[in-house]
């Protein structure tokens, strides 16, 4: 099993270290290493990334920064040469808190300790079901994805709407449908993704959950079809 990960520090010389360090571990997969923030979420919005090296001081956005406009976090090990970012570090749930220059003995640990929390919530996704961390009304909610009936763009927010009730969430809707297990989720329309499991019948212009019609797009009715065949 290998973490996949990236590396984001101003310095090329860090970089430099910390990805020797990263290649040379037999449980971590580099993606990228990046000189800045806005490089690496341009990274993640196409990969999948469990893991990110992070330094704090960097010019334009910082390491805080970078994470607060993250809708969903992977791990964080920060990485910096000043001790005084470490208590605010961990109000972000870092995994850890490296000081430059990194010994080897303490990268394995931190390593350690992030393979042995995402080995954690694989085992708590398998036992509660796979889930979602969303933000509305200044509150974060854990949402089951089985219980998700349909996802609607409203303005700048999305509308998620479950069997229990619905939340707005500040979203486009395709960052939202990168966070959702593209097997069970379709997008049908530019203003809505359905789960396809709760689809009870659909023509040509309507798939009907409940007693909701959710509008087909012309060219998305071959997608639900090829969706609903594999389910």
């Amino acid at each position: 099993m290998k973490l996949n990960c990236v590396i984001v520090d101003d310095s090329s010389i860090q970089r430099m270290i910390i990805t020797k360090l990263v290649n040379n571990h037999p449980n971590l997969h580099l993606v990228g290493d990046f000189s800045n923030a806005i490089e690496a979420k341009s990274c993640m919005s196409i990969h999948a990334v469990d893991l990110i090296f992070l330094d704090i001081e960097m010019p334009v956005i910082s390491g805080f920064d970078f994470l607060d406009g993250l809708k969903t976090k992977p791990q964080i090990i920060f990485i910096t040469s000043k001790a005084e970012y470490a208590l605010k570090a961990f109000d972000y749930d870092a995994t850890d808190y490296l000081q430059k220059p990194i010994a080897l003995d303490r990268f394995s640990t931190s390593v350690k300790r992030a393979i042995d929390l995402h080995l954690l919530k694989q085992d708590t996704k398998e036992e509660e079901g796979e889930h979602i961390f969303i933000k509305s009304n200044l509150k974060k909610l854990k949402i089951y994805t089985s219980r998700i009936k349909w996802i609607e763009a409203f303005g700048d927010y999305v509308r998620v709407v479950t069997e229990d009730d619905s939340n707005l969430v500040l979203s486009t809707m395709k960052s939202f449908e990168n966070d959702l297990p593209n097997k069970k989720f379709v997008r049908v329309h530019k203003s809505y993704i359905i789960n396809i499991d709760k689809v009870e019948r659909f023509n040509s212009k309507f798939a009907e959950i409940g007693t909701t019609k959710i509008p087909l797009s012309r060219n998305k009715k071959d997608d639900l079809i090829k969706a609903l065949s594999f389910a």
